[in-house]
């Protein structure tokens, strides 16, 4: 049971011979060219936790899963999927190119306690991308043809549940048991601990070239009192430096011109006038000067070169303030840590965050990748498969998914 939500979990149902249908989250990078998935790590999340328990367990469980939006390269059929949750499983995952119609049914009704199905991607199907309550979406074809089948609805899609869509809730009201799956427990109390009742001092990295949340979340864990202080890299940083008053030179200027940063700058300024004690700047930075790295310090912008770093001081200030941290949350490194020169400050503060007891929680594929590259992947309390997702939950507490879910668990 996760207490702190009121939902259940595996450990409050049997599922032996039933029917268990299962959410998972296993959309993958793909290759645009060969179509090949690139990585498998959601997949491998999922299956050696909540679909090999449940294999083992005996029950007959029935996978849904989404990849890519139509019109996109990486949608593509699930097939791969099952035949590399095969070679991680160790047992057959059958497959179907087929998600609620008759070939589906026929095999979903042959399934043997220990056995497991994968459907095909259910975003082929329109109905799907609707955001709705669980109530309309189980009127949907999706729900109404695999209902019968329904007897344990277990949600594990942690990075999709900010997006009501019918595969995820949809079965929530016609499922005889509906609880949360062992990765989307993680999650939730992981991230308890550091949006709850964090222990303090509780401190928020941000970071990455997506800005766009950025400062609804810094206001949301400041004005909230669930972060004591922010701190600040990469695209996020140079946001906050151009609402704090200052000319970062035209290179970097036309960067987030470029990504449409430029009209978020007001919203950056109004947090920064009411938390900006808390919210930490770069004091320097490092600068790309025909591919070699320079540092500056922000009294001497504009820069002719494009800013790709913090500088020394910052790293130094930064790990201090995360060595004296009990809580801490990581999203989007603090440079283009792809490039060794500039690497320097994303590998300075993962090692304050590896080095500290706090309970660290990390997430967003720049920061995950930023992790695995410099060493750090195994270094830190929780790694979360989630983006938007996270995001959303760092912010607003909870999730429309997870909301949902509090209502049907039983």
């Amino acid at each position: 049971m996760l207490e702190e939500f009121g939902i259940k979990t595996l450990d409050d149902v049997e599922v032996s011979g039933k029917g268990v249908f299962v959410r998972v989250d296993i959309n993958s990078p793909v290759d645009p060219a060969t179509k090949k998935v690139l990585d498998d790590s959601r997949i491998r999340e999922h299956a050696e936790s909540t679909l090999r328990e449940l294999v083992e367990r005996k029950a007959k469980v029935v996978v849904l899963a989404h990849q890519g939006r139509k019109g996109d390269p990486d949608f593509i059929s699930l097939r791969q999927h099952a035949e590399i949750m095969s070679r991680i499983l160790g047992i057959e995952v059958e497959f179907v190119e087929d998600i609620f119609g008759d070939k589906a049914k026929a095999v979903i009704q042959s399934l043997k306690g220990g056995e497991i199905l994968l459907l095909e991607n259910v975003r082929m199907w329109d109905g799907e991308t609707k955001t709705a309550k669980a109530e309309e979406h189980a009127k949907t074809d999706l729900v109404r043809n695999l209902a019968p089948y329904v007897e344990v609805f277990v949600v594990d899609a942690f990075a999709a549940a900010h997006r009501a869509h019918a595969s995820l809730v949809g079965f929530m009201p016609v499922a005889k048991q509906v609880v949360a799956g062992r990765v989307m427990e993680r999650e939730l109390r992981a991230l308890a601990k550091v949006r709850a009742k964090p222990e303090r001092p509780c401190v928020y990295i941000l970071g990455g070239a997506k800005a766009e949340d950025a400062a609804d979340i810094a206001e949301a864990v400041l004005s909230q009192g669930i972060a004591d202080t922010v701190l600040t890299g990469g695209l996020v940083a140079n946001v906050f430096l151009v609402a704090s008053g200052l000319d970062i030179g035209t290179p970097n200027l036309k960067v987030l011109e470029e990504k449409g940063f430029m009209e978020l700058v007001p919203r950056f300024r109004e947090v920064l006038n009411k938390f900006g004690n808390q919210i930490k700047l770069p004091v320097d930075l490092a600068v790309d000067i025909d591919g070699k790295r320079f540092e500056i310090n922000v009294g001497e912008l504009p820069s002719r070169g494009l800013i790709k770093d913090i500088g020394t001081k910052t790293a130094e200030e930064y790990a201090k303030i995360v060595a004296g941290a009990k809580s801490l949350v990581m999203n989007g490194p603090m440079g283009v840590f792809e490039v060794e020169e500039f690497a320097y400050g994303t590998k300075r503060v993962f090692e304050a965050i590896a080095s500290s007891k706090a309970f660290s929680v990390i997430g967003g594929g720049h920061t995950i990748a930023a992790a695995a590259k410099l060493g750090y992947i195994n270094k830190v309390s929780h790694v979360s498969t989630a983006g938007g997702a996270l995001m959303e939950f760092l912010s607003k507490g909870s999730l429309p998914v997870v909301e949902e879910l509090k209502r049907f668990s039983r």
